[in-house]
């Protein structure tokens, strides 16, 4: 067997491979001397089936099985041997003529290789990693609607401001009818409250969706319509008021604060801001860290250049997935996921530069956390070394989860790598204006 490639260029080459009949004639005969063995045709003996007949009834198909097998291993063997980085799988070129009753092969695959290219994550302009607090503000908000929830609902014979309103909103047409209960702030305006204001239990409101909340998500929440139905939805739907209620809010005592977080964990209003501070600002810091993660990899995709060898993962991806593309649908599959593409390249040059790697002592780790993290919610606060040993050998057998944790565990190196290589500076925002800012 001779294997040779042909760089057309940077990105491109062409691998020819050429099997020569002693490359594969001894197993091939190995094969039809053992279907002789077992072959049943009729008018002979089981093991007396003379050779001719064998080859002439399984032959052809023996050789190609066992030429592909060849093929491919030596593909592998070469691609491997040479480390050559490449991009999709090697596309065999089209043989109209190839002529199965020679003695000798050959095979051509088109290869698309990875681009050389350098990272450089210390980007001119600095990039922002935002803390995120929880001000005094949100603090308030929090405590009114812990009170609330924990307070005593009381019934009501009209709409209040402050009222909380059980109904259904309703619309034939597309179908809606969908019983909830909603409180005036979530409504855009004052014309829409206006509509509420002195209004009774039994009594019907006519609705225009188009800017009927604050928050344009709460359409699909409210009326319960698909995303795509919710944008852009123009109708007018009605509102049958059931129930009328308002919120007693409870007391801040002891009794409440135990409730929340078990006896005498807190003890005063101030030590339940604390708290809620520190378990918000918890969750904030995973949010910031996200942001940093996002603009980091925008950044390093806008900067880092190089070429891809497009023409060829185009070609490649009309035949890689479970159902097969025409040419145009595989140039736009290209464009959707070039970035994609470029960043994990991206990924990959960072992974190999600074050694980071994802141990089993890391993932026996990760999901020991994870599982105290679960038994806690169910009130187990101590489990034994044991417990935990054969729950997280159990997840760590399943390849799906140990994917998935790996997934976790690289991004986790990845922000820590970007907080200190890369030109970063820390920016301090409340919350309210975080969302504000990116997510508006």
């Amino acid at each position: 067997m001779n294997i040779t490639r042909e760089n057309i260029d940077s990105l491109n080459a062409v691998v020819k491979v050429d099997i020569a009949k002693e490359d594969y004639s001894d197993k091939v005969e190995k094969i039809l001397s053992d279907y002789r063995k077992s072959a049943n045709i009729p008018g002979f003996r089981k093991g007396h089936v003379p050779m001719t007949l064998v080859k002439k009834q399984y032959g052809k198909a023996v050789l190609v099985d066992e030429v592909n097998k060849l093929l491919q291993d030596a593909l592998g063997k070469y691609l491997t041997e040479e480390k050559l980085d490449v991009l999709g799988n090697p596309l065999p070129k089209p043989q109209d003529d190839l002529d199965w009753d020679a003695d000798a092969f050959s095979f051509e695959f088109e290869l698309g290789l990875a681009p050389e290219f350098e990272v450089n994550l210390k980007s001119k302009k600095a990039i922002t990693h935002y803390n995120i607090v929880a001000d005094d503000k949100m603090l308030n908000d929090q405590v009114e609607h812990i009170r609330k929830q924990y307070g005593k609902i009381v019934s009501e014979t009209e709409v209040a401001k402050t009222s909380e309103i059980t109904g259904v909103f309703t619309n034939e047409e597309k179908d809606i009818n969908n019983s909830v209960t909603i409180t005036l702030d979530k409504f855009k305006g004052k014309a829409t409250e206006k509509k509420f204001i002195g209004a009774k239990a039994g009594d019907v409101i006519a609705l225009k969706t188009k800017g009927l909340f604050n928050d344009s998500h709460d359409l699909m929440t409210f009326l319960k319509v698909s995303h795509d139905d919710a944008h852009g939805l123009d109708i007018e739907v009605n509102f049958t008021i059931n129930e009328i209620n308002t919120r007693e809010l409870a007391d801040l005592d002891q009794e409440l604060f135990d409730k929340l977080f078990g006896k005498g964990t807190v003890t005063s209003v101030t030590e339940l801001k604390d708290k809620i501070k520190v378990d918000s600002e918890k969750q904030f810091t995973q949010q910031g860290d996200q942001k940093l993660l996002n603009d980091v990899t925008e950044h390093l995709v806008e900067s880092t250049k190089f070429d891809l060898p497009a023409e060829f993962l185009q070609k490649w991806m009309q035949t890689a997935g479970e159902e097969e593309m025409d040419a145009e649908q595989a140039k736009e599959e290209y464009e959707k996921s070039e970035k994609s593409m470029r960043y994990q390249l991206i990924e990959g040059k960072l992974i190999e530069k600074f050694d980071l790697q994802v141990k089993f002592e890391d993932l026996q780790a990760h999901s020991k956390e994870m599982i105290k993290m679960q038994m806690a919610q169910f009130g187990q606060m101590d489990p034994s070394d044991e417990e935990l040993d054969g729950i997280a050998a159990r997840i760590l057998s399943n390849k799906d989860e140990v994917k998935r944790m790996s997934d976790q565990l690289m991004s986790t190196k990845l922000l820590n790598l970007y907080k200190s290589e890369a030109n970063i500076k820390t920016k301090e925002i409340t919350y309210d204006n975080f969302v504000k800012e990116f997510y508006s």
